[in-house]
């Protein structure tokens, strides 16, 4: 088991390596990630639209 004296400051060494986003990238990243599901919610809008309408055709052809 490691000295938790130098777990500490290897911690500390670690976190200092780490590169944080800019609130630019943040912002843009958020803005992008809505702008991709609300493409994908009414992509999958309409697909579910277009297989529901076919089911119906196909359903009221044969009920």
């Amino acid at each position: 088991m490691a000295n938790p004296l130098q777990f500490i400051q290897q911690t500390r060494s670690e976190i200092s390596k780490v590169v944080w986003p800019t609130r630019r990238e943040v912002v843009l990243t958020t803005i992008m990630v809505l702008v991709m599901a609300t493409l994908t919610a009414i992509f999958f809008f309409f697909v579910d639209w277009i297989i529901r309408s076919g089911l119906q055709m196909i359903l009221g052809y044969f009920g």
